[in-house]
């Protein structure tokens, strides 16, 4: 068990020594958690903001003589040799420490997540992202070229793709027939929501108006569910899914068959659903078929009829990733990751008109937002994929809820995250 392989690892003074990419709100959060994981210890964290790295640490209880600043391996090294714990501006030079056994990146960010997922492939060192926006965008070619550079490349537990992956890999292994994987979402959905529209609610919550607005506005469920049905094939049965109204004692029934009265129409669709006693949570419906299968989940309080639901109702996002990062490192066995081709992607959408000059804004702005829909026609669409929207500048008009594509933008070709989603995009053309 991962637990006591820990215990034995605390025990031996021996911890699974792990670099970290991101000091920002999710970040932080995660240096808070690490330091009550047994067996494992974060000795390097890698954000632009050296400064808000070193206030992670303090706020963690790291005595502030016990950090170092280092820009190059060197000082890194030694630093590190001396027990010392490191902070750095540059995510690649986690990839280079050779005291580093593992590194994780967690942010949002899909460029910070592709240039620290790709330098420890470059470099020989595991990698867990965070970051299902980095996975969603360019996911697959960094699989690829983990596999061949003999390194693990994995997606984390805690949010809710992994949480999903794990309640699905429960229920398949039984032999159940899988009809919907989901989620519930944590707020109505609203497209057109801005930091303006739910600024006095993020002023509540503590936390980035952008960051809540991407939730409301979907982008982030379009990455959530974007990056289960990559790592399990399932697809939407629509653009940007249905998204029903639903609970516990009605999801099974709303997502049955189309032939047994609900809305699913194929085993292995992909989708949401919104209502407070679901949300924050990751549900898989079955359909048994089997009587005494039935009848016996039936009697262990799982649903009625022929159509059961597995629920778990909540998921600890950054709080629960060490446990992924623990089995990458002692059993090299990843999370979730993608499978070999994609079959979903998230198209960018204009919130907004919007003009030649116009600079594309973080997830949850005030210009796009995110709608998911099968690979192919995303592809067939020549849709720009939202993972690659923030900072593009546009060359065209686009008009309010019309799709973005490629030839709409100018993007930074010199950027690490533009070139790989290239090369992934050329796999399958």
């Amino acid at each position: 068990m991962i637990r006591q392989e820990l215990l034995k690892r605390q025990a031996a003074g021996n911890p699974i020594r792990v670099g970290s990419s991101g000091a920002g709100w999710m970040g932080s959060g995660f240096v808070a958690a690490m330091k009550h994981v047994p067996g494992m210890e974060l000795i390097a964290l890698a954000d632009a903001d050296t400064g808000a790295a070193v206030s992670a640490f303090l706020a963690a209880g790291i005595k502030r003589d016990q950090l170092v600043e280092a820009a190059a391996v060197g000082p890194a090294l030694d630093a590190l040799a001396a027990g010392k714990r490191v902070v750095c501006g540059d995510v690649r030079l986690l990839a280079q420490l050779e005291a580093v056994d593992i590194v994780a990146d967690v942010t949002y960010s899909p460029a910070i997540g592709a240039e620290t997922a790709l330098a420890c492939i470059e470099h020989g060192k595991d990698v867990v992202l965070v970051n299902i926006e980095a996975d969603v965008t360019v996911g697959h070619i960094l699989h690829r070229l983990a596999r061949r550079a003999g390194v693990l490349y994995s997606v984390s537990s805690g949010d809710e793709p992994g949480c999903l992956m794990e309640l699905y890999d429960f229920v398949a292994s039984m032999g159940y027939e899988v009809i919907v994987a989901g989620k519930g979402k944590n707020n109505p959905l609203n497209p057109a929501a801005t930091p303006d529209t739910v600024a006095e609610s993020a002023k509540k919550q503590d936390k980035d108006p952008f960051q809540v607005a991407s939730y409301v506005d979907g982008t982030k469920t379009m990455f959530e569910m974007a990056c289960a049905a990559n790592a399990t094939g399932f697809t939407p049965m629509q653009r940007g899914m249905i998204g029903p109204e639903a609970t516990p004692e009605t999801v099974s029934q709303i997502f049955a068959l189309e032939e047994d009265g609900g809305i699913t129409r194929f085993p292995g669709a992909i989708d949401f659903v919104q209502g407070s006693s679901m949300a924050g949570g990751v549900f898989i419906t079955v359909r048994i078929v089997d009587e005494r299968i039935a009848a016996d989940l039936n009697y262990l309080k799982v649903g009625r009829g022929n159509y059961f639901t597995f629920f778990r109702p909540y998921h600890l996002w950054f709080l629960e990733a060490p446990i992924s990062i623990a089995q990458a490192h002692l059993y090299r066995q990843p999370w979730l990751v993608p499978l070999d081709e994609p079959v979903a992607d998230i198209m960018t959408v204009a919130k907004r008109n919007l003009r030649p000059g116009d600079r594309l804004d973080d997830f949850g702005g005030y210009t796009t937002h995110g709608v998911m829909d099968r690979a192919g026609e995303v592809r067939a669409l020549n849709a720009l994929p939202v993972g690659l929207a923030p900072g593009a500048t546009m060359v065209r008009p686009v008009s309010q809820g019309q799709v973005v594509t490629w030839a709409d933008v100018a993007l930074d070709e010199n950027s690490t995250v533009v070139k790989l989603r290239r090369q992934q995009d050329a796999m399958w053309k």
